[in-house]
């Protein structure tokens, strides 16, 4: 939902990362419903009862913005804002905790220059909302999160193609009979779990068993995929942390 009032706009937003800028300001990164992905400068007041806090945006918090987007402006500035959908377990609990961090810096660099998407907002927000309800089998979040999303980004491989036995071409996004040329592909054991994760959604995802092994394979295997279709996508701070749950 978004509203416009002369040239304010009221939008939902994803914090998606923020950094302190001086004494009382910081720089947030999201990604809004109504302009896709925007840099703003954010002011904290120190009074104790200011309507903006510090603790707004934190990563993957969902907000309602007021702002005016100014095309020109590497920063936009936000005149208001408030909390869409408080946390209720989130930050409280280390394991979604360390869920959270990774998907956040993940969306950070993979939506650098993502324009308006109300589908893809939806799927962030709806994925959200659905970690932080959970109270138990949510170990594969992140890698059901990251083999939809490439269905928005525009590399989600054809399933429908796929046989028992196929290799699996990580630059082409395609099943095959017989390996490629190149080295980018995954062997048949691997193709085949990759296509079983990316058939399952959140509230089925419990049923496929994977060991601490596999499970850190499989990201590996993810992030290795996003790499070859988003230039520049960097080395990851989070992943570390991720990889250390549930050993």
């Amino acid at each position: 939902m978004y509203l416009c009032t002369d040239m304010l706009t009221k939008t939902q937003a994803i914090v998606l990362h923020s950094l302190k800028y001086g004494e009382s300001r910081l720089i947030v990164d999201m990604f809004t419903k109504a302009f896709g992905r925007q840099s703003f400068i954010v002011s904290i007041p120190k009074a104790p009862k200011s309507k903006i806090k510090k603790q707004f945006f934190q990563p993957l918090t969902l907000l309602e913005i007021e702002t005016d987007i100014r095309p020109k402006l590497q920063l936009q500035k936000l005149n208001d804002v408030r909390m869409m959908t408080p946390f209720a377990s989130i930050p409280f609990e280390p394991d979604k905790l360390a869920i959270s961090l990774f998907v956040a810096e993940f969306l950070y660099y993979a939506l650098r220059s993502e324009q308006r998407n109300d589908l893809l907002y939806d799927y962030l927000e709806y994925s959200i909302v659905w970690l932080d309800g959970q109270q138990s089998n949510f170990a594969n979040f992140h890698l059901v999160f990251l083999m939809r999303l490439t269905r928005f980004l525009g590399f989600y491989p054809n399933l429908d193609d796929y046989e028992a036995g196929d290799y699996f071409d990580l630059r082409e996004s395609e099943f095959m009979r017989n390996p490629p040329v190149h080295r980018d592909f995954l062997h048949p054991e691997e193709a085949q779990k990759v296509q079983l994760m990316m058939r399952m959604d959140f509230p089925t995802m419990h049923l496929f068993r994977m060991s601490h092994d596999d499970r850190n394979r499989l990201l590996e295997v993810s992030i290795n995929y996003y790499r070859l279709h988003l230039p520049d996508f960097p080395e990851m701070k989070s992943i570390e942390v991720l990889q250390a749950l549930y050993q």
